[in-house]
């Protein structure tokens, strides 16, 4: 018998999104997305409540979406499980040399793709909040696998 849940069963990709705002600058981990439109080309983001991110992309609404590589697995502990209001994300990732620049935001230069995302509407949706986003730019940075949920339920990091 399965006993996941069906929303469970999905192997959805793992991007980070790369949120700015003035010089205030940070990262989280997010799996609810979706292209929802070819044209224009928009994808829907939610983004969870009371994070760092949902605050810098409320006051500034474009953002970057990195398609994250399979090999970057350990960057949920640091971006995923650890909130940008208590410590310095990207200051973390300076040191140790992962982050490049791109379009004026700060990236993971070993992420597969960018996206930059401009927000044209949001609707709340229980403990996320949905931007409906329109693409505003691209660019594919390397080749190899998308990081995926079953990547991350084979190295323990979550239990879904």
């Amino acid at each position: 018998m399965i006993r996941k849940k069906p929303w469970n069963r999905i192997n959805l990709p793992v991007y980070s999104i790369s949120s700015r705002f003035e010089n205030i600058y940070n990262m989280n981990i997010c799996t609810y997305t979706s292209a929802v439109s070819m044209k224009p080309k928009q994808i829907m983001v939610a983004i969870y409540n009371a994070t760092k991110t949902l605050e810098i992309v409320n006051s500034s609404p474009k953002f970057v979406l990195q398609l994250l590589a399979a090999n970057q697995y350990r960057m949920v502990d640091l971006l995923g499980k650890k909130s940008g209001k208590n410590i310095d994300k990207i200051s973390r990732l300076e040191k140790r040399k992962l982050i490049a620049e791109w379009n004026g935001y700060k990236i993971l230069k070993d992420a597969l793709a960018l996206t930059e995302l401009k927000v044209e509407n949001t609707m709340q949706a229980g403990d996320h909040k949905l931007f409906l986003c329109t693409v505003i730019d691209y660019k594919n940075l390397n080749g190899g696998e998308a990081l995926t949920l079953d990547d991350l339920r084979e190295h323990r990091l979550i239990r879904i």
